[in-house]
């Protein structure tokens, strides 16, 4: 199927942090966005901000409305939703219905889709403000892109058109796709956090000026050089410096105990594999994270 080249009526349900800036980067393509919905007085503050003159409609009015329906809403409310508007005939042959969840394909749209509607999953792989100047980080940002093959081109274009680039992934490695991306985003996010706080407990003066550099600078190198990139005490086998980061850590902060164990562990894992601690090595710094748990 070729991708589309007409100029969409579009409609947002859900105009949370995704949905108001996709909406609004759909309209400066040359759609035209002729309804919205939104609950929250800050989805609707955030409708007024990024997509000002358009109408709030109840989700079905937006929808009978609109050619391009972009749902913007969490992921445990995709599917009723799409199903709850199956059931009042909303949707027509031809329109075009996306969502922006990571975690879910096209089969989630399935209520839809077997009625005719051309389903498509756009999930930018980025965080939101909800604000203007998210309309420029969609330049270059990566959208993971699933559909049925004969519609990948409309899908594309789509994400090209509002200044994004596609990456196509398979149904059904959606779920591992979104994981991976809970990984390096989410986790790192908890990672930071605890760093921070415990650089604090410490009583480190700026403790965001300190880490910055060393954070900024691994994030590089493990994008290019990936389990070359591995560096301290883990990777070396230095078992003094892990016993000690376990006896301090069971002492100052048992919160974060198990987290540092977990990830200690998976670090002596990737540099076992890839030769850069022998197992002998290895063994000794998995003995030495097991003394967490010892009395």
């Amino acid at each position: 199927m070729a991708a589309p080249r007409v100029r969409l009526q579009v409609g947002v349900i859900g105009t949370g942090r995704v949905g108001s800036v996709l909406g609004a980067a759909l309209g400066r393509a040359g759609h035209h966005v002729v309804a919205a919905s939104a609950v929250s007085q800050q989805s609707r503050r955030r409708a007024e901000r990024m997509l000002p003159g358009v109408p709030i409609r109840p989700p079905d009015e937006v929808a009978n409305a609109a050619d391009f329906v972009l749902l913007a809403v969490p992921d445990a409310e995709l599917g009723p939703l799409v199903a709850g508007l199956a059931a009042t005939d909303i949707w027509r042959p031809g329109q075009i219905l996306a969502h922006t969840s990571g975690a879910h394909g096209v089969s989630v749209l399935a209520p839809a889709t077997t009625l005719g509607v051309i389903g498509l999953a756009l999930h930018p792989a980025m965080t939101f403000a909800g604000r203007p100047e998210d309309l420029d980080r969609l330049t270059g940002a990566v959208f993971g892109v699933t559909a049925d093959e004969q519609l990948r081109p409309v899908a594309e274009a789509l994400v090209v058109e509002i200044g994004g680039e596609p990456v196509w992934v398979p149904e059904s490695a959606r779920p591992l796709y979104h994981a991976a991306l809970s990984i390096g985003s989410n986790h790192l996010v908890t990672l930071i956090n605890d760093a921070l706080e415990l650089l604090d407990h410490a009583g480190v003066e700026r403790p965001a000026e300190l880490l910055a550099p060393l954070v900024s600078a691994s994030l590089d190198n493990v994008l290019r050089l990936g389990d070359a990139a591995l560096t301290g005490p883990v990777s070396r086998g230095d078992v003094a410096t892990v016993a000690a980061h376990v006896a301090v850590l069971r002492e100052r902060a048992p919160a974060q105990l198990a987290a540092y164990v977990a990830m200690a562990r998976r670090t002596a894992e990737r540099a076992r594999n890839s030769g850069r601690l022998s197992a002998t090595s290895y063994a000794a710094v998995i003995d030495a994270l097991e003394a967490a748990w010892r009395s």
